[in-house]
C-alpha cells in the first residue's frame, strides 16, 4: 500500500559548490579548449539527492558537513528555499567547503573533478545528534562523497532501528562485504559495479548478484539510455529509459535514487518504484545544471502518465 503521509527521508551526504563548464566537446588529456558558458551552483550528491527528495515531496533531513565560507551559504539558502531541514548540516572551521569541478559537452556527456574539503571530516557525532531523526526515518540513503567510516556507521544505525537503507555508491571505491551488507538497496551504475567487483570482467547480472549477502537485498543497476536492472537472490527485472531530449546528464543519478527513496519510503513495489526513479532521472536531464535539475513530482507525475 502506498502512504499518504509524506515520506520521511534522512540524507547523510556531501555539499559542493559546483563550478560548472559548458564546453563543445570535452577535452583530450592535455588540451585546452574554450568553454561556451560558465556557472556556479550548489551540488554534490548527497544535496542534490535531499533537494530532488523534497521536490518529490518527500519529508527530508540533510545530514553532512560544510566549511565557514561563502561557499556553504549557498548550500544553507538552497536548503531553506527547498524546504530540506539542515538542522543537522555542521560547520567546520578547519576545512573549506567541498568544491566541483565539471566540465559539460553539447551531448550532455560530462567530467567531474572534486575537492571534497568538509565532507570528509563528517563525525560519529554528527550522526549521533541525528539519531532520533534517522530512528523516524522511513528511508536512510547515503553516498561516498563523505567519510567511508561515517557511511557505515549511519547505515548501521538505521538498520538497528528498521530503516530502509539505500547505498549510492558513488563516487566508486572498493567496499568491504561487511558495509555493503548494509544497504538494502545498492544502486551502483554499470563503471561503479565494475569497481565494487574488482573490474573481473564480469557480466552485469553476475556482477550484481556477486554483491548480495541476503534475501532481502536489493542491486540496482543504473545503465542511462537502457534504463536500469534489478537483481535479488530470488530474481532479477528491469526497467526501460524515457525518450527525452537530454541537455545534461549531470545529477541524473542523484535524482534517480532520490525518486528511488521517495517510491520506497510511499510504499511502492520495486517495479513502479523503478519507473518513478527512471521518470524523474529524465526529467532532470532536459535542462542544466546539478541542483537545479532536480525534478518536481508534478513533472515526474506527468511523464508517468504520458508513457501510460
Amino acid at each position: 500500500m502506498v502512504s499518504m503521509t509524506r515520506p520521511k527521508i534522512v540524507v547523510l551526504g556531501s555539499f559542493n559548490a559546483d563550478l560548472v563548464m559548458y564546453v563543445d566537446r570535452l577535452p583530450a588529456p592535455g588540451e585546452t579548449i574554450s568553454g561556451r558558458r560558465f556557472a556556479t551552483g550548489p551540488g554534490g550528491k548527497g544535496s542534490n539527492q535531499a533537494v530532488a527528495a523534497a521536490r518529490l515531496d518527500g519529508d527530508v533531513t540533510f545530514v553532512g558537513r560544510v566549511g565557514i565560507d561563502s561557499f556553504a551559504n549557498i548550500g544553507f539558502e538552497l536548503w531553506q528555499k527547498e524546504g530540506v531541514k539542515s538542522d543537522y548540516v555542521s560547520r567546520d572551521s578547519a576545512r573549506a567547503t567541498g568544491i566541483a569541478s565539471i566540465a559539460v559537452e553539447e551531448s550532455g556527456e560530462n567530467i567531474i573533478m572534486v575537492a571534497l574539503g568538509a565532507n570528509l571530516a563528517v563525525t560519529h557525532g554528527d550522526i549521533d545528534a541525528a539519531a532520533a531523526v534517522i530512528e523516524r526515518a522511513d528511508v536512510l540513503m547515503v553516498q561516498l562523497e563523505t567519510n567511508l567510516d561515517a557511511v557505515e556507521y549511519a547505515l548501521r544505525a538505521a538498520k538497528k532501528a528498521g530503516v530502509i537503507t539505500i547505498l549510492n555508491p558513488a563516487p566508486a571505491v572498493p567496499l568491504p562485504a561487511e558495509m555493503l551488507a548494509l544497504a538494502d538497496f545498492l544502486t551502483p551504475n554499470q563503471t561503479e559495479l565494475q569497481t565494487l567487483t574488482g573490474n573481473q570482467g564480469l557480466s552485469v547480472p553476475d556482477a550484481a548478484r556477486s554483491l548480495i549477502s541476503s534475501e532481502k537485498q536489493t542491486v540496482v543497476v543504473t545503465l542511462g539510455a537502457q534504463g536500469a536492472a534489478w537483481f535479488r537472490r530470488a530474481g532479477q527485472g528491469s526497467s526501460s529509459a524515457y525518450k527525452v531530449n537530454v541537455m545534461d546528464a549531470v545529477g541524473a543519478g542523484d535524482a534517480f535514487n532520490a525518486g528511488l527513496a521517495v517510491a520506497l519510503a510511499e510504499g511502492m513495489e520495486l517495479p513502479e518504484a523503478l519507473a518513478f526513479a527512471g521518470a524523474a532521472a529524465a526529467v532532470s536531464v532536459t535542462r542544466p545544471g546539478a541542483a537545479a535539475s532536480m525534478p518536481y513530482r508534478n513533472e515526474v507525475d506527468e511523464l508517468l502518465q504520458r508513457r501510460g
